[in-house]
């Protein structure tokens, strides 16, 4: 996964795996998803990023799946 904020643009890219791309959506104006051909999620783009999400809080953590019976 691939995560880059544009400052000149003020757009976010999350490109979830790298993957051709088939469709895209728009979620709205400001949005949109793109899926490959057997319609998994690839990418999302955000315009207008800083009206739209926190990024100054962004964070990753990663959290390890529980054995079963723990």
């Amino acid at each position: 996964m691939t995560i880059q904020y544009f400052e000149d643009t003020d757009t976010l890219y999350v490109m979830f795996k790298d993957s051709e791309v088939r469709e895209t959506r728009d979620l709205d104006e400001n949005a949109l998803i793109e899926f490959d051909g057997q319609g998994k999620l690839v990418s999302m783009t955000i315009e207008h990023a800083r009206e739209r999400v926190d990024l100054g809080s962004f964070s990753f953590q990663p959290v390890l799946a529980m054995k079963a019976g723990a």
